[in-house]
């Protein structure tokens, strides 16, 4: 490991470790964030009320002095109470700009299905090009910009599916669970305990510092391949050998799964100490990227299919490329 990374790698836990000191358990979860905040990605997690996720992105914003928003979407918001709108100020007599709460670097949109088709789509321009347009005046958010979505299972009454635009500009899809016992105590006994002060540990300028040196870890091509087949094998099952998902299939997943696994990838070696890419790092990733990006069919909902259930007889028919050589690949991440 070269003194950069493990400098890098240094940065990452000591602001885990400030996360982690007020929220307990829920690594998975965790690690997930911080993948997202890497690679520039937006997160969209599903979960039962009360798991932490809104303490989550709230300390997260703490530990790097950033920014922190959050939205709670209700069936009567409205786009303009998102990206803002325009004023008239009586006193001027002119038309003024009240930018909404996505002007943040940690947005939290919290139930994020418990509001309509057009509220959730006016995240798709910031999500995107992170940037908002009020009254033809266009307007940068500030950087860096991660949006944590959070929605509440399927089953629950009185919420509105995503539209497939809007899902497919998450990052990733993670599913929170209950924590166990011993977790559940040590929660119950922090929250009811003296508060514990979170330490800034970073500014948004060493995070920005971090993306873009995430950009710069070196993924070999044999892994972007791996990625590419696992994506082309939900489009066109049978090329690659599973023709039994493609009747649990209407779409498959879209380039933004590909870009997704190779950016979450290098975010996470990352965070793992290397300035090179493994294929566990590929592989760790892919039912949290590809599980939001397919449409099942009618007949995968009539015989309780998930979308995990498809991905992971993708991944058990597409095997890993073996391991690239890890000299070779510090080597080609340096010389970058």
């Amino acid at each position: 490991m070269d003194d950069k990374a493990q400098a890098t790698a240094t940065l990452m836990e000591r602001i885990l470790y400030e996360v982690k000191r007020v929220v307990v358990g829920q690594d998975r979860f965790l690690e997930r964030v911080l993948v997202a905040l890497l690679a520039q990605g937006h997160l969209l997690v599903e979960g039962v009320p009360g798991l932490a996720k809104t303490l989550t992105v709230k300390t997260l914003a703490r530990t790097v002095r950033g920014s922190f928003k959050r939205i709670q979407f209700t069936p009567d918001l409205v786009p303009a109470d998102l990206v803002g709108t325009r004023i008239y100020n009586q006193k001027t007599g002119e038309f003024g700009t009240s930018l909404g709460p996505v002007f943040a670097n940690l947005l939290l949109a919290d139930e994020i299905n418990r509001a309509p088709a057009k509220v959730q789509s006016a995240l798709l321009e910031v999500m995107q090009e992170r940037q908002v347009t009020i009254a033809g005046e266009t307007h940068k958010v500030p950087d860096p910009f991660v949006v944590m979505a959070t929605q509440n299972p399927i089953e629950t009454e009185g919420t509105y599916p995503l539209p497939e635009a809007q899902v497919d500009r998450f990052l990733m899809k993670v599913l929170v669970d209950y924590p166990t016992e011993d977790e559940e105590f040590v929660i119950a006994e922090r929250v009811t305990g003296r508060p514990v002060e979170v330490n800034s540990v970073a500014d948004t300028f060493q995070l920005a510092a971090l993306q873009r040196e995430c950009r710069e870890v070196f993924c070999d091509p044999q892994l972007m391949q791996y990625a590419v087949k696992l994506v082309g094998a939900t489009r066109r099952p049978e090329v690659y050998g599973v023709p039994e998902i493609g009747k649990y299939l209407t779409f498959g997943a879209s380039p933004r799964a590909t870009i997704g696994m190779v950016e979450g990838a290098k975010a996470l070696a990352m965070l793992r100490g290397r300035r090179y890419v493994l294929p566990e790092d590929v592989s760790d990733l892919v039912p949290d990227v590809m599980r939001h990006r397919l449409v099942l069919s009618y007949e995968a909902l009539a015989e309780n299919v998930s979308a995990d259930d498809v991905v992971q007889k993708v991944m058990a028919k597409i095997p890993p490329p073996d391991k690239p050589l890890e000299h070779g690949a510090e080597a080609a991440a340096n010389n970058r």
